[in-house]
């Protein structure tokens, strides 16, 4: 995995922070975190648009950012998570794994 796809990996970890910040932040330091997440996640989604396709750039970040989001609040939270939630969280990965499959060849300056 080169450093662009690591990076979207990364902006998508901060999404799932900031989305679930803006569920449970309830002081200003944690408002502060979920701003900083954002404004993280976002640069670094930008910056990887530099090198990657912006479609797929995006769909990825969305895909991993639901799907994390998703996992946390079924394991931290204790949200109920049905067959059907997993059937179509999986679906979403496959759509992932396929854009950065097909992705590879178009990836500008080697992605570094």
């Amino acid at each position: 995995m080169n450093r662009s796809w690591l990076s979207i990996v990364i902006a998508a970890i901060f999404e799932v922070m900031w989305v679930i910040g803006l569920k449970h932040a309830s002081n200003p330091l944690e408002w502060l975190g979920t701003l900083i997440a954002i404004f993280i996640s976002f640069y670094l989604m930008i910056k990887v648009g530099e090198k990657i396709p912006v479609g797929t750039v995006y769909a990825v970040f969305v895909g991993l950012g639901t799907t994390g989001t998703i996992l946390v609040d079924a394991f931290v939270f204790n949200q109920p998570m049905s067959f059907m939630t997993l059937f179509f969280v999986g679906i979403l990965l496959v759509g992932v794994i396929g854009l950065k499959l097909s992705s590879d060849d178009k990836i500008k300056g080697g992605g570094k």
